[in-house]
């Protein structure tokens, strides 16, 4: 496996949108923009990455956060196999991730365009300040373009390839609080709307 640092970065390219680019419903707040996230003290940058798991994880979670150049790099060495950065897309709200090593493999994988993901066991990610998504004519999508930002409430996720045909699982948002986000891609995964911080 490639060396930690450079995995977040791949994964902060990747998947920080623009966010001029996304058709929203309400135009984007002032106050909290990636770039702003970048800007914020490495103290700060911490606390927030670290807020994107229940404390039983972020207490020995690791944190990597943004520079002066915009890269990430390694700020509070993981001792639980847990990673946190401060916010993963180019939208007015930060969402921070915490998530282990096979989650790690997940997202470097679809940062380097790879078919599908290599993890070989399920990777656990956490956002308890939650996080938003694409949506396109009525579907959750992978890309910005031409789609509009949904905003998500806290929620953990299951990076694994579930499918609707075997697990039955919706394929979209709902009241239940659990789909399949990427139905039919490679990158299919499971989404959880359970507050992370509310987990023991």
């Amino acid at each position: 496996m490639a060396h930690p640092v450079l995995l977040i970065a791949l994964i902060a390219g990747a998947l920080i949108y623009p966010a001029m680019s996304v058709a929203s419903d309400k135009p984007p707040r002032t106050g909290s923009t990636v770039k702003e996230v970048k800007a914020m003290p490495a103290t700060e940058q911490t606390a927030l990455a670290l807020s994107a798991a229940p404390a039983h994880i972020s207490n020995n979670a690791g944190a990597m956060i943004f520079g002066a150049d915009g890269k990430l790099t390694e700020t509070r060495k993981s001792t639980n196999g847990f990673t946190c950065i401060p916010t993963i897309m180019n939208l007015p709200d930060p969402d921070p991730v915490c998530m282990d090593a096979a989650a790690l493999q997940w997202f470097t994988d679809i940062a380097n365009n790879a078919p599908k993901p290599t993890n070989t066991v399920p990777g656990i990610a956490y956002m308890a300040r939650g996080g938003s998504h694409f949506e396109k004519g009525g579907q959750v999508v992978m890309s910005g373009e031409g789609a509009k930002v949904v905003k998500e409430p806290p929620h953990w996720m299951v990076m694994w390839p579930f499918g609707a045909a075997a697990t039955k699982l919706p394929i979209a948002p709902n009241p239940s609080g659990v789909y399949i986000m990427f139905e039919g891609n490679p990158y299919a995964h499971l989404m959880v709307y359970q507050d992370p911080r509310k987990m023991k």
